[in-house]
């Protein structure tokens, strides 16, 4: 029940009285003890003025105007609050005019100028008690227990038999832990009013937290039998249900509280879980964004939308809803998980992947906090050995890249140096004899050629003068 709790503090009004509850039908004002006139007068001070009877047509108009709303489940706030306005210009001693003006902001979010309605209902009429109890409800969700504390206790003194602050405080001490007190308040307030469907309520958490399931489900189906309008009480059979393993039957109890108010929260909630553990991702989806609407500040919300984004392969998508998460909650350990898997699977960042598990196994308490078998080990040595390859296969590139650069200079070395031996050697005629030619003398008489026995023709050796006849026999 503690997602319960934190979603009535972003909706005041699940614990507060409803518009329905606040006078808010045609002729009667349904408030948190039963049945009550809805009639303006009713429980005035003997001294106060009668209401004017065109504020008093004012009012019922804007009522009918809400009743319809609610039957096609379409409220416009700002209409109603223009109906509201104009009974309480009518006429400035409409106090339920200024209380359900109250209950309006307080729908839209709207606390400062809620808590001023309620304040102005109560001085003009004291006796309005759950403007009180709603006063009391709204410091109590903002964390200001003893105030609220304060406020039932003073509806108390003024209204001993008051069944709903009983039961009220009695929530407070079952969030506090004492049971016991929290409830022998509720069985007072049952005591005093039987249809106490908050006294129910309260009973029924308590006995889930202690896990008496077959006492809280009789409880709840008490209190569906005499409040089926109440989305809380068919989300409370819908935990129980969850608690006893039947998923399928609180499924149908969840969605039974959104038929009953489609803005409710905690089945949206529920039902976005149920659906992320079937996989069920564009369910989910539809979920979370409902859960969005309500509010938009939700860092869980968004990290469960990127988780369901990331399911459904629109990974960019889940990166901005991680980045919002973050923002959101920037010590959310889970979003820089979530991430690292995405640039670990998917985005081919294993880097960056291995420094966001570490971050996560830093923020999320460290080897001490976290089990050994937990998930992100293995996938931070999954992504070590990636890392490790790619470090090796890269330098095993800039070795290649290394030598193939090498290789291109040798080759250019020896290209250079042939380039430079063959512009030494002499060239070759083109007879093809490679015997050099002989010089001619200056005297103008050519070189005898010598046979090519190597022998000579002449008997005589010796060397002929010039101008001396040869003497050589014939």
């Amino acid at each position: 029940m503690n997602r319960t709790i934190r979603t009535m503090r972003l909706f005041p009004l699940l614990a507060a009285v409803s518009l329905a509850a606040a006078g808010c039908s045609s002729s009667t004002a349904t408030g948190p003890t039963g049945p009550k006139t809805a009639d303006p007068n009713a429980g005035k001070a003997a001294a106060a003025a009668p209401i004017s009877n065109t504020a008093k047509a004012r009012f019922e108009d804007a009522l009918k105007a809400f009743d319809t709303q609610k039957k096609a489940k379409a409220i416009d706030y700002p209409a109603l609050e223009r109906k509201f306005q104009s009974a309480l210009e009518a006429d400035a001693n409409l106090a339920e005019a200024d209380y359900n003006l109250g209950v309006l902001a307080e729908r839209q979010g709207k606390l400062p100028e809620a808590r001023n309605h309620y304040k102005a209902a109560l001085t003009k009429k004291p006796s309005l008690r759950q403007a009180s109890e709603n006063l009391a409800v709204m410091e109590q969700n903002a964390g200001n227990v003893a105030g609220a504390v304060a406020l039932y206790q003073e509806v108390l003194q003024r209204y001993p038999d008051d069944a709903q602050s009983r039961a009220r405080l009695a929530e407070i001490y079952r969030q506090q832990g004492d049971h016991t007190k929290a409830m022998d308040l509720s069985r007072a307030a049952l005591m005093r009013d039987p249809q106490s469907t908050t006294a129910l309520k309260v009973m029924i958490r308590s006995y889930l937290e202690r896990k008496q399931l077959a006492m809280a489900k009789l409880v709840a189906l008490r209190g569906v039998k005499l409040d089926g309008m109440d989305p809380e009480l068919h989300h409370a059979v819908g935990l129980i249900l969850l608690q006893e393993g039947d998923v399928d039957d609180a499924r149908l109890s969840f969605k039974k509280a959104l038929e009953v108010r489609e803005d409710y929260v905690p089945s949206h909630v529920e039902l976005a879980q149920l659906a992320m553990q079937a996989e069920n991702f564009p369910t989910a989806e539809q979920h979370l964004r409902r859960i969005l609407q309500a509010d938009g500040k939700n860092a869980a919300a968004h990290l469960d939308l990127g988780i369901a984004y990331k399911g459904m392969g629109q990974f960019d998508k889940a990166m901005q809803e991680y980045d919002e998460a973050e923002k959101l909650d920037p010590e959310m350990a889970a979003v820089n998980l979530n991430r690292a898997i995405i640039l670990h699977r998917v985005k081919d960042a294993p880097e960056r992947a291995s420094e966001l598990y570490r971050k996560y196994i830093a923020m999320a308490g460290g080897e001490v906090a976290l089990p050994a078998e937990a998930p992100v080990y293995a996938l931070l040595r999954e992504v070590e050995v990636i890392v490790n390859a790619k470090r090796e296969a890269k330098f095993a590139e800039e070795q290649a890249k290394q030598m193939e650069e090498l290789q291109k200079q040798q080759q250019a070395q020896m290209q250079a140096a042939e380039k430079a031996a063959a512009g030494k050697t002499p060239a070759t005629p083109a007879t093809g004899n490679a015997t050099a030619p002989q010089a001619t003398p200056a005297g103008g008489t050519a070189p005898v050629q010598a046979p090519a026995n190597g022998t000579s023709n002449q008997k005589n050796a010796g060397t002929a003068e010039p101008g001396e006849p040869e003497d050589d026999l014939l």
